[in-house]
């Protein structure tokens, strides 16, 4: 066997990539829904980001829609992976809807983050980007205390009432060192910024990047598969390219993968982003093993075992119909 050049064409696949448990339990609400209640089952707005997740959602029975009143009266509306202000409810409780929320817990902590403060009336610096759903849900929990900053460079138009009374929170799905830069500069600002209880960028943004981090400098190409309005996916494109990597593209699908960027490629990264299914994954490691890439090394950054639970008002629905409440996503399921 000749020794390995660095010339050979090889693939550095991540590890942990694709589904975390908060986007695995938004998908199987959305399916074990579909299964008790029958089609339609109404969507405020896309389940998780990721285009082939909801239009094969959409096949089932499911139907997105972007506001609450588009829900037709008494009739059964989830609420998506990324959260909803206190308003959605109101409007939801006004057309009597039956309401699944599944909210990722992850999410609905930094929510309960940012009432806490309110109601001791801090000025909260929101680190996030505007118009992001999650963003939105979460400023509508405090929307007099809330100031969205949405990167470093933002801080400096940053006003607040009493700085000695201020704390940050952010969007869970962000750059991990961009936020902390973003911190480090509003702390130069105002040095009695306060930190949230429990860091919000959630385990699983913080482990994919943390792979690609490790793959980026003997990558030649990162290819992320991933949605463009997925913020975390998008984001991982980002750090490959700050960490080394030569080159990094965004994708769907195997099929939008372009065969130029292969041009002088030996050391391919692959990951995706956490509202993306195996299955994709898969079709773009046969898209490269057709080209010779052949050689799938796994980049290990951290272990995974989290579980959330099924939203209560489902679990309850579920139990009542005999059902089994079990979260853990069935891979084959979104082919």
């Amino acid at each position: 066997m000749e020794p390995m050049t660095s010339s050979a064409k090889r693939v550095l696949l991540a590890a942990p990539r694709g589904y975390c448990a908060g986007v695995d339990r938004a998908v199987v609400t959305v399916e074990k829904a579909l299964d008790l209640y029958g089609p339609p089952v109404y969507v405020r707005k896309e389940i998780v980001h990721n285009k082939h997740v909801v239009t094969t959602l959409e096949k089932r029975g499911a139907i997105f829609v972007d506001e609450t009143d588009e829900v037709p009266e008494g009739a059964t509306v989830i609420f998506s992976a990324h959260g909803v202000a206190p308003i959605v409810h109101e409007e939801a409780r006004a057309l009597s809807l039956k309401t699944i929320d599944a909210t990722c817990p992850l999410v609905t902590k930094v929510h309960r983050e940012a009432k806490r403060f309110a109601s001791d009336d801090y000025d909260i610096l929101l680190i996030g980007h505007e118009g992001h759903e999650e963003v939105v849900g979460t400023s509508g929990e405090a929307p007099d205390n809330i100031i969205l900053v949405q990167s470093p460079d933002h801080v400096d138009q940053v006003e607040v009432r009493d700085p000695s009374k201020v704390v940050w929170l952010s969007q869970t799905t962000l750059s991990v060192d961009e936020t902390m830069e973003t911190v480090r500069r509003l702390r130069e600002k105002f040095p009695a910024l306060q930190d949230p209880p429990s860091d919000d960028i959630c385990y699983a943004t913080q482990n994919r990047q943390l792979a690609v981090k490790q793959m980026a400098p003997e990558t030649d190409l990162m290819i992320v598969v991933g949605s463009r309005n997925s913020s975390n996916s998008v984001r991982l494109v980002e750090v490959a390219l700050e960490h080394g990597a030569r080159d990094g593209h965004l994708v769907d699908y195997a099929d939008e993968i372009d065969e130029a960027w292969l041009s002088g490629v030996s050391t391919v990264g692959v990951t995706s982003g956490a509202s993306v299914p195996e299955v994709l994954v898969r079709d773009v490691l046969t898209f490269l093993a057709d080209r010779g890439y052949d050689d799938v090394q796994p980049v290990t950054a951290a272990e995974e075992s989290l579980l959330f639970a099924l939203p209560n008002e489902l679990r309850r629905d579920l139990k009542a119909a005999g059902q089994g409440t079990k979260v853990r996503h069935d891979a084959g399921s979104l082919h």
